[in-house]
């Protein structure tokens, strides 16, 4: 006969892996545009040289990430009102919508400047969807975990969310074995997006038998029927807790720049700079994040036990240190190996920030505002400075000054490191989340 308290933890391990499911194909979509863009850059973009047809296409990348702060403002309040299942739900629409819209979107040569229009329109929807989708299944996981395991549980979601650009990855591969490069130019790069759309819809059905976390269900039992009060606005609200907004803002800003560097940007890096083909790059990254993967709920297990702070003073001081020597030597070395090894180092300094800073912003913030203050703040630094790091990196190096990237990434990561050596222990705070 299974207990209560059996029932209650099957219950939430399902809810927590359903949840993790379609976070992972929510971010399989996000990054099929980045992993797939040395292809379909000369369908949307056909003048131009080889970098100048990937700054169109990241400057797309980028306005995507603009739209972020918007999904993470409407969703965010929509998960702390009607809750996070619901919000969680219109998010993997939104995502499935936009795949099919660039899966369909006709070429430069056939319709014009449409073409890129409706490329951007995507982007645009793809963002409004993520940017909800991130603080959201954060809040999400973070409340569905116990306070012992919180760190370890609500790694998943970095770890789905780089389980989506693995999976990218795991197709471009595939793709790339049973096409030639002019099918994978001409066509081949639309199934990856037909691919996402019916994932999503898949993960649609998961994420409508999951449960709602006990922590809103709470809030809703001890407070008033919010049909029938006034809504208080809820930016005002978010408002009333600027050290929480601004600790947010902090350690993202550093840790957002080097994740999108040394994942997104350096598949192009190995290309454009080291000199890699287009398919050692992919082999190389597609390794270098199977590896990666596995330092995510490392590191949530860590924080644990010996605290948050540790942990971020850990990725900080590795970040600011380890950068620039980093990138110089992997824009030398024409060795796959030795390639992957420096991006398996530099992801596993990153993963000191990715594994536990879903857990660390939710346990800043009451349950009222978590969702919204979890994601809002962190869409505004990502958009500022994880969306545009392609687009400013392939701006430097177009000019004649790649390694200023590099220190603008030492220069991010250093100031992150001052907000993890000044903020306070987020784990000692075990009893704000009704799922304890």
């Amino acid at each position: 006969m299974t207990t209560p308290n059996a029932s209650t933890t099957v219950s939430r391990l399902r809810s927590i892996i359903s949840g993790s499911i379609g976070n992972l194909v929510e971010w399989y979509d996000w990054y099929a545009y980045s992993a797939f863009a040395l292809y379909f850059a000369p369908v949307f973009f056909p003048k131009g040289s080889a970098t100048a047809q990937l700054l169109n296409t990241a400057a797309i990348f980028a306005v995507g990430f603009l739209m972020r702060p918007l999904g993470a403002w409407l969703l965010g309040a929509y998960a702390d009102r009607h809750g996070r299942r619901a919000a969680l739900l219109l998010s993997v629409q939104l995502m499935a919508g936009g795949s099919l819209l660039i899966a369909a979107t006709p070429s430069y040569a056939r319709i014009g400047v449409a073409a890129p229009m409706l490329l951007l329109l995507a982007r645009l929807v793809q963002g409004i969807s993520v940017g909800g989708e991130y603080g959201t299944s954060a809040t999400y996981l973070s409340e569905m975990a116990g306070a012992r395991h919180r760190g370890f549980w609500s790694s998943f979601q970095y770890l789905t969310l780089m389980g989506g650009q693995l999976l990218a990855l795991t197709v471009q591969l595939g793709l790339q074995q049973v096409l030639t490069a002019d099918e994978m130019s001409a066509w081949g790069w639309r199934v990856p997006f037909v691919i996402g759309a019916a994932a999503a819809l898949g993960a649609l059905y998961l994420r409508t038998h999951m449960a709602e976390t006990a922590a809103f269900e709470q809030q809703g039992a001890t407070g008033p029927a919010l049909e029938n009060t006034p809504k208080p606005d809820q930016l005002q609200v978010l408002l009333q807790h600027p050290k929480a907004v601004l600790t947010v803002v902090g350690l993202t800003l550093g840790g957002t720049l080097a994740f999108y560097t040394f994942t997104t940007y350096a598949q192009k890096f190995l290309v454009n700079t080291a000199g890699f083909s287009k398919e050692q790059a992919t082999l190389i990254s597609f390794g270098v994040m199977a590896v990666a993967l596995l330092f995510q709920p490392l590191m949530g297990a860590i924080s644990d036990k010996v605290g948050r702070r540790p942990v971020l003073l850990l990725f900080g001081v590795g970040a600011t240190l380890g950068t620039v020597p980093l990138l110089r030597l992997l824009a030398h070395t024409h060795d796959a190996g030795m390639a992957a090894g420096l991006l398996i180092a530099a992801l596993f300094v990153v993963s000191a920030y990715t594994s536990i800073s879903a857990v660390v912003k939710a346990e800043l913030f009451p349950t009222e505002i978590r969702a919204l203050g979890v994601g809002l703040p962190y869409a505004l630094t990502v958009a500022i400075f994880g969306g545009t790091a392609e687009y400013v990196a392939l701006f430097a190096k177009e000019r004649g000054v790649e390694e200023w990237f590099y220190w603008y990434v030492t220069g991010c990561a250093f100031l992150s490191l001052l907000v993890y050596w000044r903020m306070g222990e987020t784990r000692a705070e075990k009893g704000t989340m009704a799922a304890d």
